[in-house]
């Protein structure tokens, strides 16, 4: 048996190409993804370990304030050997070039000597009370050299004047990185300098939990003490936590390519075995047992599943170093990392490959068993599809289905996610169940049209594509499963997309106000704000105060014609009319008025009175520009309401919002520009990164669709010749195995899609429906689904050329000859 497994194995390489392909794909997809999260977390360790170096106890913020006086009682423990103080300031510099300053954070320099502090890529550590050491990403941004002073301000306004004398290195750093300068400094910025932490060094022999009971003991008790270790662990989680989530997302996509190559595995094994029957009875014939064929199935399944699995675990590493090498290279954001690899991330995924194509091996090899040795040595008789099996599993699917759609109902009403999942699964099982009925059943709908218009070579595509209903539903689940996940995707995010834009334009109905107080604007204003890259409208408001009783009031104006223009909320802006006064919450309250109410404001001799609309996210009192001038007919022009390009990457828009009018000293911007612009890109990346890795699926489904052909091209080599023979052209023949390929792809594109539809929908609904204030938007990404299915349609046709071209090239005289 072992020398027939081996020449097997050598006999029919080339049928078991596509399963080692699709194992390689999928076992490559979790290597990477395991790879890849096992490499961030470990660097993230490195990083916060070295930063915390020497560090036994850590106590920090938590109910209460640090104090100075906590950091006294610490020092006079006999347990320390040393303690830092981690104290900030927050100043305002300005940077050269730039019209108005920023916010730095300074911290405070600390002795070094045992416990790890900031260190220097060039320059060095401030000493004197004027220097200051400049995180060098910001240095770099601003072009900063060494030796330069640079202007900083505090609150007050009190000027400072500091040399920078170093460059720290802030290459691990997540986040913005503060400045240094020398404790002293620190002090006569801010002598209430804000403390971050108490970094404490043990004395020898002392434990770090010795340690830290010790501090507990002797500080305020709303206060957080850590172990150093405990501390290192802490902030690791805190850092990781969404890397552990992405990692899940991955691992979650991984497993999904490895059940799609799971269903191409058992689906080549199925036919292979069929092409065998006779091979394994005549083994039977010559003494072999039952146990002994399936044994062998199984060794030829365990062979190809773990060559194929060492292949995809090489392929994994590879393209996880090749990620990091270009994480490196291109500023992204994150901290760089070297590949790690554990036991883990290569032995697992090594594993769950070779035990998947094992499983997915089992059902083919259990039945070559069943067929009597005389009976498997006639020709093979076409497959029944009304079996009791497949009845049962028609009746199970049906009912599946109708629990998944119940579940699936009810995740979307009570807005549960859980319950929303498990229906998706369930029903989408049922519908993989009742796929030997269904796909046959719209591969019949969908080839109407061609069977009719493309004559007997269609006619006969439509029927090859039915004549083995569950070879033909297993083919096409494959590729449903990755058209459903990326539909789901697409019609999810959309959805997702389309509720948070009304949902911000309730919260931010103009993207960008620009404000000045007690200052005059200059008459080009409006042109350099519309100057502006990303910045498409700019309609000026006016303001004036003026008192409701015992209220002073800031009451704004715009031109009920230009409003609509940039407020995003239209209902908002339909509201907006002579004699109505828009209010947010606090002003109604201060005025004890309620939606729909009525206040009157007199100015002078007019008195005017407002019907009030509750409003959200404009100014405190908005009314129409023709209103404001009947109160204060001199209202002059305090600033801007603008709308952006929805493409416009907002953060730099607003960077260059804060350098504009360089003549105003104080200019006040705010909106929802950059929150709106952040998660946008956060949505385009989501989007992107779950197309290309649910592609990953797709792609080893239509390796599963090319290799189903090619068998069957292999099956069906005398029927093949017997239409050459009789006529068919092999521009026909090829013709006639692209319809059928094509029908496959389209049927698993239109019912994925619709699926994903659902599946989206109720995902969003079960998703959001309990976090927002308001209905969840649904969204049909037509332009995308549309290319999902041609896509899918191009794909089913590349997926046939090679088989047709197998079959091209048979002659007829030859192949009626064979057996």
């Amino acid at each position: 048996m072992r020398r027939s497994i081996l020449s097997s194995l050598r006999a029919h390489l080339g049928r078991l190409v596509a399963a080692c392909l699709a194992i390689v794909l999928g076992v490559g997809f979790g290597t990477l993804a395991m790879t890849a999260h096992s490499s961030a977390t470990h660097g993230i360790d490195e990083t916060i370990g070295k930063q915390n170096a020497g560090v036994d106890a850590v106590v920090e913020s938590s109910r209460e304030s640090l104090a100075a006086s906590d950091a006294a009682a610490v020092k006079k423990l006999p347990q320390v050997a040393s303690m830092v103080t981690d104290t900030s300031a927050y100043l305002q510099v300005q940077w050269p070039g730039q019209v108005r300053p920023e916010s730095l954070g300074i911290d405070a320099r600390y002795d070094t000597s045992k416990i790890a502090g900031p260190t220097t890529t060039s320059g060095k550590l401030p000493e004197a009370k004027n220097e200051v050491a400049l995180p060098a990403k910001l240095a770099e941004k601003y072009k900063i050299p060494l030796g330069q002073q640079v202007k900083f301000s505090t609150w007050d306004g009190k000027p400072w004047m500091l040399t920078v004398v170093g460059l720290l290195d802030d290459s691990t750093s997540i986040g913005g990185a503060n400045a240094v300068a020398t404790a002293e400094t620190v002090k006569a910025i801010e002598p209430q300098g804000y403390i971050n932490q108490l970094k404490v060094a043990a004395n020898p022999g002392v434990s770090q939990a010795a340690l830290a009971a010790a501090v507990t003991g002797a500080v305020n008790q709303g206060l957080m003490v850590y172990t150093g270790e405990g501390w290192i662990d802490y902030q690791v989680k805190q850092i990781t936590n969404g890397i552990d989530v992405l990692g899940g997302v991955f691992g979650m996509f991984a497993v999904i390519a490895l059940f799609v190559a799971c269903l191409v595995i058992g689906n080549t094994f199925t036919i292979v075995i069929a092409q065998r029957t006779r091979e394994m009875a005549l083994l039977r014939c010559v003494g072999a047992s039952r146990r002994q064929v399936f044994s062998s199935v199984l060794a030829e399944a365990t062979v190809v599943g773990l060559v194929a699995s060492s292949i995809g675990v090489v392929f994994g590493v590879a393209l996880s170093a090749i990620a990091l090498t270009l994480a490196r290279s291109f500023d992204w954001g994150i901290p760089p990392v070297d590949l790690h690899l554990d036991l883990a991330s290569v032995f697992l995924p090594l594993l769950l490959g070779t035990v998947a194509t094992i499983l997915a091996a089992v059902v083919p090899a259990r039945r070559a068993t069943r067929v009597a040795p005389l009976a498997a040595l006639r020709p093979e008789a076409a497959p029944v599809a009304k079996s009791k099996a497949g009845i049962v599993r028609l009746i199970v699917g049906f009912l599946l289905l109708a629990a998944g759609g119940g579940l699936l109902a009810q995740g979307a009403r009570s807005h549960q996610v859980i319950i929303g999942v498990a229906g998706g699964v369930i029903s989408f099982i049922g519908i993989l169940s009742i796929g030997s009925l269904l796909v046959p059943a719209l591969v019949r709908v969908l080839g109407a049209l061609p069977a009719r218009a493309g004559g007997v070579p269609a006619r006969i595509a439509v029927a090859n594509a039915v004549r083995n209903p569950r070879r033909t539903a297993a083919t096409t689940s494959a590729l449903l499963i990755g058209v459903t996940l990326i539909s789901l995707t697409c019609v999810g995010i959309a959805s997702v997309r389309k509720t948070f834009d009304v949902t911000m334009d309730k919260e931010y109905p103009v993207d960008v106000t620009v404000q000045v107080t007690d200052e005059k604007l200059p008459a080009t204003a409006a042109n350099q704000l519309q100057s502006i890259k990303g910045i498409t409208q700019v309609v000026p408001v006016r303001t004036a105060t003026v008192k409701s009783g015992e209220n002073t009031l800031a009451i704004t104006g715009i031109d009920k014609a230009s409003a609509s223009s940039v407020i995003h909320n239209p209902t908002l802006a339909g509201q907006l009319q002579p004699g109505t006064a828009l209010l947010d919450r606090n002003t109604r309250y201060s005025l004890n008025v309620e939606d729909g109410g009525t206040v009157t404001i007199v100015s002078g001799k007019e008195k005017v009175a407002f019907k009030v609309v509750a409003a959200q996210g404009l100014d405190p009192f908005t009314v129409t520009q023709t209103d404001l001038q009947r109160l204060a007919p001199k209202a002059a022009v305090t600033g801007f309401w603008l709308a952006s390009d929805p493409k416009a990457d907002g953060p730099k828009v607003m960077d260059e919002l804060k350098q504009s009018l360089p003549t105003v000293k104080n200019l006040s911007i705010s909106g929802g520009l950059p929150e709106r612009s952040f998660y946008t890109k956060v949505f385009d990346i989501l989007l992107l990164v779950a197309v290309g890795l649910l592609g990953v699926s797709v792609l080893i489904a239509l390796v599963g669709v090319g290799n189903t052909l090619s068998l069957s091209v292999l099956e069906r080599t005398r029927e093949n010749a017997l239409l050459r023979a009789m006529g068919l052209t092999r521009r026909q023949l090829r013709g006639m195995l692209a319809v059928e390929s094509l029908l496959m792809a389209l049927v698993a594109a239109g019912l994925g899609i619709g699926l994903g539809l659902i599946y989206g929908w109720s995902g969003t609904e079960a998703l959001m429906g309990g976090q927002i204030d308001g209905p969840v938007e649904y969204a049909v990404p037509g332009g995308l689904l549309l290319t999902i299915a041609l896509v899918a349609a191009v794909a089913g046709l590349l997926a046939s050329i090679l088989p047709a071209r197998r079959a091209a090239k048979v002659a007829p005289a030859g192949a009626l000859a064979t057996e």
